[in-house]
């Protein structure tokens, strides 16, 4: 029995070992994740943060210092045309109206002085022709005389010019005394009030505000600010949909009006104004409210499209091996002189410049000549083109082998590429977005066993060490 028991342990351990050496030495399974092309549509779009603002806004003002002496409007107030919205006190206008009408009788009455003066010359200037033709006078009295009447015509002129400055200040304090009383200039709505009752106001060098008025809350606008690598692709009249914080479940639509042309510079970022008219009907939207935006600039509906993920995976050589495929000849030739990869593996030249994801350049799109009619510059640029690049994926076919597939590919929305060349795909291809080929744990105990010169181990595999190789 003793002896029996221990061939019986004798064989275990032999089958244990034996099943643990065919564990151990099986070829790793690889994890290939993949994706098939779909239809669908594909929008390239330009995020940006603006500014929800009136369309039309008015500030009202004053042009005469005074103390606001009435209110007839407050926030929210709804004003029509003409109506009296604040007055301020006239009193000292008044003192100066009075002042200024004394003037001018004043001045009415020294020009009646010197009227009488000038007649009294006159006469004079008479009787001495009269004396000097019998020369009972000399001649320096005639000349006298007519120096006389001469300086009278001055000074009547002077007292003419002195009435008339005496009116026209007259007249100004009249105006001024009209410009207490201080009108809404449009209809609208008052979004803000910057004076109380009995507040003082100066007029020195800038009329004050006294009310902001926007004329129509139905129709608002937001002010975006797009970056400048952005801006070349803005058009009028693009789509735009955004969000406000007020109503984060709602989104308002809107559509390019303008691309203004005067940057802004905030730490060496620059960036354009953007002007997005927005219908209000429901007056949601309020001024100042800050909206992300999303302009539309290039839309493509139920279009081929792949994965930005496939164009952007590259095979290695691990990934070849553990798929019993030979590693391509074009992979083979470039392998010497091509760029090494993370795992040592070297990718072809023509892959590296196509290992990202392609991406729509910016509009190429020069403005037409300048014509006569032109009245804004906006309408001078064509449509945003769209872009065509070259992209490579790799498919995974039934037989569990892969094949590179060549691409032309147009827009892109960050996640999926147009595809152009759909004819030349079969109908059930699908592509590797990854794949793991099961020796990734190897690897990585490797590196932490052997490629820390402080754990003692010996020099990492592929770089010279004991049983180490070149990578491929």
């Amino acid at each position: 029995m003793k002896r029996v028991a221990f061939v019986v342990l004798v064989l275990a351990a032999v089958s244990g070992g034996f099943y643990f050496y065919k564990v151990r030495t099986a070829a790793p399974e690889p994890v290939v994740t993949t994706q098939p092309f779909s239809r669908g549509d594909i929008v390239d779009a330009v995020s940006a943060t603006g500014t929800v603002q009136a369309m039309e806004t008015v500030q009202v003002g004053t042009q005469v210092s005074g103390v606001v002496r009435e209110l007839n409007a407050d926030f929210n107030s709804i004003v029509r045309k003409g109506q009296v919205i604040a007055r301020l006190d006239p009193q000292l206008i008044d003192t100066q109206i009075e002042q200024q009408s004394a003037n001018v009788a004043r001045a009415a009455a020294d020009l009646e002085r010197v009227k009488v003066a000038l007649d009294d010359a006159r006469q004079k200037l008479e009787r001495a022709r009269q004396l000097n033709d019998r020369n009972l006078i000399p001649r320096s009295d005639l000349e006298t005389a007519q120096v006389n009447v001469e300086s009278a015509q001055a000074q009547v002129k002077a007292s003419q010019a002195s009435l008339t400055q005496a009116r026209a200040q007259l007249n100004n304090q009249r105006v001024n005394r009209g410009y207490t009383t201080i009108t809404s200039p449009i209809d609208g709505i008052v979004i803000s009030r910057n004076v109380d009752a009995g507040q003082t106001v100066a007029a020195s060098m800038n009329a004050p505000t006294l009310f902001v008025l926007a004329a129509d809350l139905t129709k608002m606008q937001v002010v975006a600010s797009v970056d400048e690598s952005d801006v070349g692709r803005m058009r009028p009249g693009q789509p735009v949909t955004f969000q406000v914080d007020a109503y984060p479940t709602d989104r308002f639509t809107g559509t390019v009006a303008q691309i203004r042309l005067q940057p802004t510079v905030t730490q060496n970022v620059v960036t354009y104004s953007t002007v997005i008219t927005v219908p209000n009907p429901q007056l949601k939207l309020k001024p100042g409210m800050t909206a992300n935006v999303t302009i539309e600039v290039l839309r493509r509906s139920n279009v081929l499209r792949v994965a930005n993920a496939a164009t952007r995976f590259r095979p290695t050589a691990e990934m070849f091996s553990v798929l019993n495929q030979p590693v391509p000849a074009e992979l083979q030739r470039s392998a010497s002189g091509g760029a090494r990869g993370r795992s040592g593996v070297t990718q072809p030249a023509s892959a590296q410049g196509q290992a990202a994801a392609p991406q729509p350049a910016a509009a190429a799109a020069s403005p037409r000549t300048l014509t006569p009619g032109a009245t804004t510059i906006d309408a001078l640029f064509a449509p945003v083109p769209a872009a065509e690049s070259r992209g490579m994926v790799w498919q995974y076919d039934a037989n569990k082998q892969l094949k590179r597939v060549r691409l032309r590919l147009g827009a892109t929305d960050g996640t999926f590429t147009e595809v152009l060349n759909e004819s030349d795909l079969p109908s059930d291809a699908v592509v590797v977005t990854a794949m793991r080929t099961g020796l990734e744990p190897a690897a990585r105990a490797a590196t932490q066993t052997n490629g820390n010169p402080l754990m003692g181990g010996g020099p990492p595999a592929g770089r010279g060490g004991p049983g180490g190789g070149r990578g491929f």
